[in-house]
C-alpha cells in the first residue's frame, strides 16, 4: 500500500514539472520529404536542369561554398540542395520552375538562398576570371590568336552585351534604360582565344555607350600600358586607338579588305562566347529580376561558372544566336583617333599589304 501513495506522489510531482517547462523552448521536430535530384535524374537529365554533370556539381561546385543557409523555422537546407536550387535558377531564371522543382522550399526561402549562394561563387571572380600575368602566358595568347585568321599581336576581344533587369525605379531608374527601350545592364566582356571570359565588367547602367565603358575599365588601363604591345579587336563602338582597332567602315585595297576579313573572324570568338555563355546560363538571356546587388552577384557567378566548365572541358550546349545587340551607327570621323587611325594603317601596310 505505501508502494502505492509513493507511485501516486511520483506522479504528482511529473505534473508539476510539466507545468513548469517552456513549451516554446522546446525544437520542433521537421520531416523534409524530397525527392533528391541527384537520384531522380539521369545523367542527361540532371545535364539538361543544372548545367554541370553530377560529379562536378558534388566535387568541384561544392567546394566553392563555404556557408550553409538555414531559414527562419531552424530548419537546415543541405548545402549540395542550395547549390542546386541556384544552378536551376540560371538555368530557367524563374522562381516558381525552381520551387516545382524542388518541393518543399517557398520562393522567399528560395530568393534568400539564390542571393548567398550567387554572392560565394562571385567570390571566386578573381580566381577564374583574370588576364595572364606573365609576358610567356600573353605569348601564348598572341600565337593562339594568330592561328585563327593571322592577325599578330592579339591579346583579346572585346564587345558589350545587354542583360535585362527589371525597372530599378528611383531617381536614377531611367539611366538604365537602354537605345531599345527596356532596362538593362551594359555588361563589357573581354575574351580571350579559347572563348574564356579574361575579363567583365558589370556596373554600368543600359544607356551608357560601349566606348564609355572601356575607358573607365582595367582592361582599358592592361592594354594601354602594355610593355608588350598587346591588342584588342572591337567593332565601331569603340574608337580606333594603337592598342584597340576597329574595321573599316570603307576599305577600298585589297590590303584593306583583308584587314576586315581578319579582323572580323578573329573578333567573332566574342560574338560566340556571348551565345554559348547566354545558352548554358538563359537567365542572362531571359532577364533578371533580383534585387540590384543580387543580379551583379548573379551575372559574375556565371562568369566564374562558364570559364570553370571550360576548364573542365564540359559539353557545350547549342548556341542560340549570338550577341544580338546591334552595333550603334557611327561616323567614322566621329569615332576617330588620329593616332589610333595611324597605327591601323601602318598595321594593315606591314601585315596585310
Amino acid at each position: 500500500m505505501d508502494d502505492f501513495y509513493d507511485f501516486v506522489d511520483y506522479l504528482e510531482m511529473v505534473d508539476e514539472n510539466l507545468e513548469n517547462i517552456d513549451v516554446e523552448r522546446i525544437p520542433r521536430k521537421y520531416i523534409r520529404n524530397l525527392e533528391d535530384p541527384l537520384e531522380k535524374y539521369n545523367d542527361d537529365q540532371f545535364l539538361k536542369r543544372y548545367r554541370f554533370p553530377k560529379i562536378i556539381v558534388m566535387d568541384k561546385l561544392s567546394n566553392l561554398l563555404g556557408v550553409h543557409y538555414t531559414n527562419n523555422r531552424g530548419l537546415s537546407i543541405p548545402l549540395i540542395l542550395q547549390l542546386l536550387t541556384t544552378l536551376r535558377f540560371y538555368a530557367t531564371s524563374n522562381l516558381q520552375a525552381v520551387c516545382g522543382d524542388l518541393r518543399g522550399i517557398n520562393q522567399s526561402t528560395v530568393s534568400r538562398i539564390i542571393k548567398r549562394v550567387s554572392d560565394q561563387i562571385a567570390s571566386h571572380f578573381g580566381e577564374h576570371v583574370k588576364f595572364p600575368h606573365t609576358e610567356a602566358e600573353w605569348d601564348v595568347i598572341k600565337q593562339k590568336f594568330f592561328s585563327i585568321a593571322g592577325m599578330p599581336g592579339v591579346g583579346g576581344c572585346i564587345d558589350c552585351t545587354h542583360i535585362k533587369i527589371q525597372n530599378p525605379g528611383g531617381l536614377n531608374g531611367e539611366v538604365f534604360r537602354n537605345r531599345k527601350g527596356w532596362f538593362s545592364l551594359n555588361v563589357q566582356l573581354v575574351c580571350g582565344p579559347q572563348m574564356e571570359i579574361q575579363d567583365l565588367v558589370v556596373r554600368w547602367p543600359g544607356s551608357y555607350h560601349d566606348s564609355f565603358i572601356f575607358n573607365a575599365s582595367h582592361a582599358c588601363a592592361v592594354f594601354s600600358n602594355s610593355n608588350n604591345k598587346l591588342l584588342l579587336l572591337g567593332d565601331n563602338g569603340y574608337a580606333c586607338k594603337p592598342y584597340i582597332f576597329t574595321p573599316l567602315l570603307n576599305p577600298v585595297i585589297n590590303a584593306e579588305k583583308n584587314y576586315n576579313k581578319a579582323h572580323i573572324k578573329t573578333r567573332n570568338i566574342v560574338e560566340r562566347v556571348f551565345g554559348v555563355w547566354k545558352r548554358k546560363f538563359p537567365c542572362l538571356r531571359r532577364g533578371l529580376a533580383n534585387a540590384p546587388k543580387t543580379t551583379v552577384s548573379i551575372i559574375l557567378a556565371c562568369a566564374v561558372l562558364y570559364n570553370l566548365s571550360l576548364k573542365l572541358r564540359l559539353p557545350e550546349f547549342d548556341i542560340v544566336g549570338e550577341n544580338d545587340d546591334e552595333v550603334e551607327n557611327v561616323d567614322e570621323n566621329e569615332n576617330e583617333d588620329v593616332v589610333g587611325a595611324a597605327a591601323r594603317k601602318a598595321y594593315i601596310i606591314r601585315h596585310f599589304n
